[in-house]
């Protein structure tokens, strides 16, 4: 039987390019997202596409749209938390309290309900285990000017990481997690023309074919529960990563 796994912010940019490589790799894919149009456009065509049309910041939505990729399936055997928001670049005493909390709540929060759940139900189903997977980011290592939200959310992410992994030893539950650094979708197309950096100047960034997120986020998920990436960083050769600013 094919392997399943749930995407969540599916419908576009990094989500929608895995799931869609999930598909073509032969895997049941949970679409997950708050646009149901969009899903159903990932979802067109292909049979082991499932909508799942939920908010992760609720968590009773979350519940129910696991609940019914499980009434589906019968076993869960991954999930990919990729849903994210950012904001526009910005120096901390102009970040607007509720835009920080928005930030938080889809980044960090959304994460931790999609991994609570997805525990739960690996922790109980047979076979035991199962794999989370967590979208940080280069940002979880080093800050982006003006970011103070988006980084401290993606810094969260790796504590989140880490204590997944050590809770899913006795479950046979691995995670891991993959810090992504300009990868060329809708919202990274500003890279292309033009990003304020720490030194006051704006300068183009490398990009990177978002194709090569998706297929190194399918070799952890297709990894025996024997063996985990803890961490992969994927990223743009000659973006300001490596003595950023």
């Amino acid at each position: 039987m094919s392997k399943s796994i749930i995407i969540t912010g599916a419908g576009r940019g990094i989500g929608k390019v895995t799931a869609e490589t999930f598909l073509d790799a032969g895997w049941r894919v949970g679409l997950v997202g708050r646009n149901g149009a969009a899903l159903e456009e990932v979802a067109a065509d292909h049979e082991n596409a499932l909508v799942l049309e939920c908010d992760v910041t609720q968590e009773t939505a979350v519940e129910g749209a696991f609940d019914r990729a499980m009434g589906a399936w019968g076993h869960l055997d991954a999930i990919f938390n990729n849903a994210g928001v950012s904001l526009l670049s910005t120096t901390i005493d102009e970040i607007d309290v509720g835009k920080w909390r928005e930030v938080i709540d889809v980044n960090l929060t959304g994460s931790f309900i999609c991994a609570k759940v997805a525990f739960g139900i690996m922790r109980r189903q047979e076979p035991q285990g199962g794999r989370i997977i967590n979208n940080g980011s280069v940002s979880a290592y080093v800050p982006r000017w003006g970011s103070a939200a988006y980084t401290a959310s993606k810094h969260a992410i790796t504590g989140l990481t880490r204590s997944i992994s050590l809770d899913g030893r006795p479950y046979s539950i691995a995670c891991g997690q993959i810090d992504i650094g300009n990868a060329l979708t809708d919202m990274a197309a500003k890279m292309t023309t033009g990003m304020p950096q720490a030194d006051g100047e704006i300068k183009v960034e490398p990009v990177m074919d978002v194709a090569h997120v998706a297929s190194s986020v399918l070799h952890m998920a297709s990894l025996p529960l024997d063996a985990n990436v803890q961490f992969m960083t994927v990223m743009a050769t000659n973006m300001p990563f490596i003595g950023r600013g």
